[in-house]
């Protein structure tokens, strides 16, 4: 999201920094930089996007880069589908099944089996469908929605929105770093009042992961439905939804997936709560028999029932268009490529970067770290307009907070060693 948002809490600070820019370590940062650009197995999936020459992109974490493919299926639609088709397209093309074919698109970069995801509306919209629906389905008695203290604000609105509704009470918790090995000694976390947990994967400002698999054993040892928002995890690391057992989950498509500005969100339902998820948006999209235009809605069986209204066909087959970049690639690969470009831009700044002047706030163990590094420092916001000025693209978090996001899809090593050593100029 590119909003500014309320100051954040205070971080864990760590000093960070080393020598002077352009220090001995420049020319080896850089030989380094090529040669592990030369022996990466993703380097080739660069090109499968468009991006300005000479600008090194590190806000994938907010609006990823143009993939190669989308422009031409775009002109297609809208000429040829939408200008020779007309309505036919409907029922004739590839429109109607979009939300749930797309859906299946993503589910294996989310670790879900087919039919349990959908596509379709934002991320907000989703997120209320499926607070609601797990008020729903959550056993009776339980007077609890938890939701983590840091979450993105609009998480926060959503959700106070959804316990009046449905007359929980929202309580905002701290996510501990580590969760007991035996889910049920979590009392301090979930207890029997708990009804429903919203958490996010990744944290937006710090970009600390949390403990999914461990969180998740621990909301459903304590008898609550957990859902999880994986707007910065989606498409960056590994999720292994029916793995660990989440109930439900939504996300984004416009960061890691590439899905362009506004592409619709996804909503996962599990297989197993498909039967009894009552969406609090009944539209005619998710209706059971949705031609019939019956007075009274009868649901569709799975994940479709997770629709609404219309779909908006440009940008779902744009999002569609846009997840070929991901042909023949694994999450994996991914994680082990996003770890290796965050390390090397702690290493850069921390060579570059004089002593002091900024402190990372993104958890250093890998097990706790998405795909972004957080530096804080002072006047952060000026700093980054410089940044900008100087052709490295992150973002900023008021009040003091570099954000830099890493897509392994087409970022480099030498695009990393680049922002660092810019920044280094910046304070030197």
């Amino acid at each position: 999201m590119s909003e500014t948002h309320p100051a954040p809490p205070a971080f864990e600070a760590r000093g960070f920094g080393g020598g002077a820019p352009d220090n001995g370590a420049a020319p080896d940062l850089s030989a380094r930089a090529a040669a592990l650009d030369a022996a990466d197995d993703l380097a080739e999936l660069r090109a499968r996007f468009t991006l300005p020459e000479g600008l090194v992109y590190l806000d994938g974490n907010s609006l990823g880069a143009l993939p190669a493919t989308v422009a031409a299926t775009t002109a297609d639609v809208v000429t040829r589908q939408w200008g020779e088709q007309l309505i036919r397209s409907w029922s004739d093309g590839t429109w109607w099944t979009a939300p749930e074919r797309i859906g299946d698109r993503i589910a294996p970069l989310i670790g879900a089996a087919p039919g349990q995801t959908v596509v379709g509306d934002s991320t907000s919209v989703n997120l209320f469908k499926a607070l609601v629906g797990a008020a729903r389905l959550a056993a009776p008695g339980r007077t609890k929605l938890l939701v983590d203290a840091a979450t993105f604000p609009t998480d926060g609105y959503i959700a106070a929105s959804a316990a009046r509704m449905t007359g929980l009470t929202l309580v905002p918790v701290d996510i501990p770093a580590d969760i007991p090995a035996d889910p049920a000694d979590a009392a301090g976390v979930f207890g029997p009042d708990t009804a429903v947990v919203l958490l996010n994967h990744v944290d937006y400002r710090t970009g600390r992961l949390h403990d999914l698999p461990a969180l998740t054993a621990a909301a459903r040892a304590a008898g609550a439905v957990i859902i999880w928002d994986l707007c910065h995890s989606a498409g960056a690391l590994p999720v292994d939804l029916d793995a660990h057992g989440v109930d439900l989950a939504v996300g984004c498509t416009y960061k890691y997936l590439n899905g362009g500005p506004g592409s619709p969100a996804f909503l996962y339902i599990a297989a197993r709560h498909q039967r009894d998820f009552d969406s609090p948006l009944p539209g005619w999209n998710g209706h059971a028999e949705p031609f019939a235009m019956t007075p009274g809605y009868t649901p569709a069986e799975g994940a479709v029932r997770g629709r609404v209204g219309t779909p908006d066909i440009l940008s779902m087959l744009a999002l569609e268009a846009a997840l070929d970049a991901w042909d023949g690639v694994t999450v994996e690969s991914v994680r082990a490529k996003s770890l290796a470009l965050t390390d090397f831009f702690l290493e850069c700044v921390a060579a570059y970067v004089p002593a002091g002047v900024v402190e990372p706030v993104t958890p250093a163990p890998h097990a706790e770290r998405g795909s972004q590094v957080s530096l804080r420092t002072e006047n952060a916001s000026a700093v980054m307009g410089e940044l900008i000025a100087r052709g490295v693209v992150g973002d900023f978090r008021a009040p003091d907070v570099l954000r830099f996001g890493f897509t392994p899809l087409y970022v480099r090593f030498t695009d990393v060693e680049r922002a660092a050593r810019t920044l280094g100029h910046i304070f030197g």
